[in-house]
């Protein structure tokens, strides 16, 4: 990492994997932007506002760049997919190392408010919709988001099953030897619908799901403590809970970053 104050934000290794992904910046015509600041410097600075919750223009000045050129660049990596296949990038260096663990994946959902009562608006319905969002994530035997994802506060938990599921298969690639097919899913009782069960089964997916009035939640613990773990990691970082974003698709990708954060944590600890 580079010699700036800021450099302890970003953890030893993760620049090298984010650089190839991050796209050339462009210097507006009119001679705006500050083309001299290294992608290094901004990359940093998105970290530190996810960390730390802060508004833009309380960057510290140990960055030397200012809340427009930080933020507009946030922007363009986001819309770029850099956040996306950055947790992507990471997830495959820990299947090469063999610490990815699909014999059973976990899904949960949880509530996030949102600052000044935004509302996350689901398809139009004719309400005023429920303020805040929900956060879904798919996460491995031990915990690792493998997939995450943002819906309208008013969407019922179920309906997330599907795309995140989707999401997962998208990472199946055999012809690099990558397999992340699960062999059982693991959810609480606000997924036990019988269409979604029969879904799974299509998929050749064992399916775990508490049934209502029949498990009870102590037995269904023993299994889902690893998810209730790793929404506390998300949640814990500031920027995520309460959500600031306006935009679901900027809080998506500030999501997306703590996912790949919390992944390449985990590699370093059991890597190094």
């Amino acid at each position: 990492m580079g010699q700036g104050t800021w450099s302890w934000i970003v953890p030893d290794g993760l620049w090298e994997i984010a650089k190839p992904l991050i796209p050339p910046s462009r210097v507006r015509p009119q001679g705006g932007g500050t083309p001299d600041t290294p992608d290094e410097t901004l990359f940093a600075a998105v970290i530190y506002v996810l960390v730390s919750g802060c508004a833009w223009r309380h960057l510290p000045p140990c960055f030397g760049i200012s809340k427009s050129t930080a933020h507009r660049r946030f922007l363009i990596w986001s819309r770029a997919g850099v956040w996306g296949r950055l947790h992507q990038a990471v997830l495959h260096q820990l299947d090469d190392a063999g610490l990815i663990d699909v014999t059973r994946v976990v899904l949960d959902t949880t509530h996030v408010r949102a600052k000044g009562g935004r509302t996350h608006r689901s398809e139009p319905r004719g309400d005023r919709g429920k303020p805040g969002s929900k956060m879904h994530v798919l996460s491995d035997a031990n915990g690792l988001p493998l997939v995450v994802g943002i819906s309208a506060a008013n969407v019922h938990d179920s309906e997330g099953l599907k795309p995140m599921v989707a999401g997962l298969h998208t990472q199946h690639d055999p012809h690099r030897g990558r397999y992340f097919k699960p062999q059982r899913l693991h959810a609480d009782k606000a997924y036990d619908v019988p269409a979604l069960r029969r879904w799974l089964w299509g998929k050749h997916i064992g399916v775990r799901v508490a049934r209502k009035g029949i498990e009870s939640r102590e037995r269904l613990g023993r299994r889902r403590w690893v998810i209730e773990r790793t929404l506390s990691w998300l949640t814990g970082y500031r920027r995520l809970s309460p959500r600031y974003e306006r935009h679901p698709s900027n809080y998506l990708a500030f999501l997306g970053l703590a996912a790949t954060l919390c992944c390449y944590k985990r590699l370093l600890r059991l890597t190094t």
